[in-house]
């Protein structure tokens, strides 16, 4: 039998990349609310201007109000030296009465869905891709467990934004493939490695978002292509927000197998 859900995330410290806009946006929103006074949020991305409207969003809230601090870190998780700022201030928000560490990956780039695979000879190009899409990953993620180690009385959580391309070859997206791939075994190898930590894989599913946009702008394959625009014209897209309550209901309820790949469907 099954124990009752949590009505909240606890007094935690909630680490967010790529959460200035779409989905990582509405995860900072949705932890706000679900975290208790004393947490903080410490969130990431590349754009200073939409990082700093979300924090003062955040701040008239409710939650900020209640005095959960939100801390906003610039940085480009695939240079060391971004990776370092989120740690350095991931230790500045954390106290020692937070009884949750969560961290959620979602930062990702759909890559050039112009071309096909026989198009990337460009060596470069690919690491540049997969060191943003999967090394910065796998770094941070391992910082943050360094950082913050298992102790008695606290939880730590790791959350990969991941996606159907994850499990399936989609024509013209061999970037993205890869890298939702690579990710998921990632952090499969990861749960099995660290049975105290609880980690998820989670689809959110086809998302109303600019990167949604650019795969039914750019995409090479015509069916593909198609079959996005079709989604949006027949409004089938979902909202950032529905599919990040599926994903704050997986984490209240915490039934989930951990390492497991969780479709937004399926909750």
């Amino acid at each position: 039998m099954s124990s009752p859900a949590r009505t909240d995330l606890g007094r935690a410290l909630c680490i967010i990349t790529g959460s200035s806009r779409g989905f990582g946006r509405a995860i900072a929103r949705e932890m706000s609310r679900l975290v208790k006074p004393g947490s903080a949020l410490v969130l990431t991305a590349r754009s200073v201007d939409d990082l700093r409207s979300l924090q003062a969003e955040l701040a008239e809230s409710e939650a900020g109000r209640a005095g959960v601090v939100v801390v906003c870190v610039v940085a480009d998780v695939s240079q060391k030296e971004g990776l370092e700022s989120i740690v350095r201030a991931s230790q500045d928000a954390f106290s020692e009465d937070m009884d949750h560490v969560l961290l959620v990956n979602n930062a990702a780039s759909l890559g050039d869905v112009s071309r096909y695979a026989k198009s990337f000879s460009d060596m470069a190009e690919v690491d540049s891709y997969l060191s943003l899409n999967v090394s910065s990953s796998l770094c941070l993620t391992a910082s943050v467990l360094q950082t913050f180690p298992q102790r008695p009385g606290q939880r730590r959580t790791v959350i990969n934004i991941t996606s159907l391309c994850a499990l399936q070859p989609f024509r013209s997206w061999v970037l993205y493939c890869t890298s939702k791939a690579a990710r998921e075994m990632m952090f499969r190898v990861l749960a099995e490695e660290e049975p105290d930590l609880r980690v998820l894989s989670y689809s959110p599913g086809p998302l109303d978002t600019a990167m949604q946009t650019l795969a039914r702008s750019r995409t090479a394959d015509p069916s593909i292509r198609k079959s996005f625009s079709d989604m949006f014209a027949q409004g089938q897209l979902l909202t950032c927000e529905a599919s990040c309550a599926k994903l704050m209901k997986l984490l209240l309820e915490d039934n989930y197998t951990t390492g497991a790949h969780i479709d937004i469907y399926d909750v």
